[in-house]
């Protein structure tokens, strides 16, 4: 099936954050695509003495904090406050001023000895400086933003909870199995049927998740309209997700585990340097055989 390049560009942003390079298919965020960076000279960080423990940074606090209040956390991060630097954090600041409500800010030098645990986690040694990651309560990474940006970029990272789920098992290289049904949705049992089979096979059980959406629930709206299904569905939906964020398949109604095997086998067929399938798919490479 056709990729959503808007799902897929959601999906794709730790790929963003981790490197903040694009790849192939991924972009910087829900609402932009199709990005590509160089890769800039790395950063030399000063270590702590090995021998005193290092305090936490105030991203790594911010990022804790925001996540108990259930918030978004928008890290600005900077290693120099040049005149790039000034010019991008006023669109952050105007930016982050309307969703306050949502989400929590955090200014962060990366050259501080005491940021260098969350530095390493997303490699932004090597990404353009100033940076922007949005990151979701759940932890799902669903912006990630080099270099310039725009006001709009930033807003549109604000992902719906489903988006959120899905994000955060797909940047963990699992398989996503989404579940787009409620009480009144025509097949429900029987689409989960070869759900819960594939989920409980031995091959697949440690790298799969299933994730259900209730297609009434208005807050997953856009996330529907990404997927091009429609709210009003009287039957029930099955969407196979594979990291980065490719939507392998999609089934109305009953699915068997076969169905759902042979659909990844034959993404499968495809695994080279950048893994299986469209983008790159499967926990750790290709699948079993």
């Amino acid at each position: 099936m056709k990729n959503n390049s808007k799902f897929v560009a959601a999906a794709c942003a730790l790929t963003v954050a981790g490197q903040l390079l694009a790849t192939t298919g991924c972009g910087r965020s829900a609402e932009s695509t199709e990005t590509s960076l160089s890769k800039p000279a790395a950063v030399v960080t000063v270590e702590p003495d090995s021998n005193t423990p290092a305090e936490p940074g105030i991203a790594e606090t911010a990022r804790n904090e925001a996540a108990k209040k259930g918030k978004y956390l928008f890290a600005f991060f900077q290693k120099t406050e040049d005149a790039e630097t000034l010019s991008m954090r006023k669109v952050f600041d105007e930016a982050v001023r309307k969703i306050a409500d949502r989400a929590d800010t955090v200014v962060v030098d990366i050259t501080s000895p005491n940021e260098k645990a969350i530095v390493d986690e997303f490699d932004l040694s090597r990404a353009p400086m100033p940076s922007v990651l949005a990151i979701a309560p759940n932890g799902a990474i669903t912006g990630g933003f080099p270099g310039k940006y725009s006001e709009e970029d930033l807003l549109g990272a604000i992902a719906s909870p489903c988006t959120q789920d899905c994000m955060k098992s797909l940047q963990a290289g699992k398989l996503v199995l989404l579940c787009i049904q409620n009480d009144e949705t025509a097949s429900k049992d029987e689409a989960m049927q070869g759900v819960r089979q594939f989920a409980e096979d031995e091959r697949f059980r440690s790298a799969t998740e299933i994730v259900t959406l209730d297609p009434n629930d208005p807050a997953e709206a856009s996330f529907l309209y990404d997927l091009k299904i429609d709210p009003k569905t009287e039957s029930s939906m099955t969407v196979f997700l594979a990291p980065p964020g490719s939507p392998i398949g999609m089934f109305e109604g009953p699915t068997t585990k076969d169905q759902l095997v042979d659909l990844l086998m034959k993404a499968s067929s495809a695994c080279g340097p950048g893994g299986c399938g469209p983008g790159g798919c499967g926990p750790a490479g290709c699948p079993p055989q």
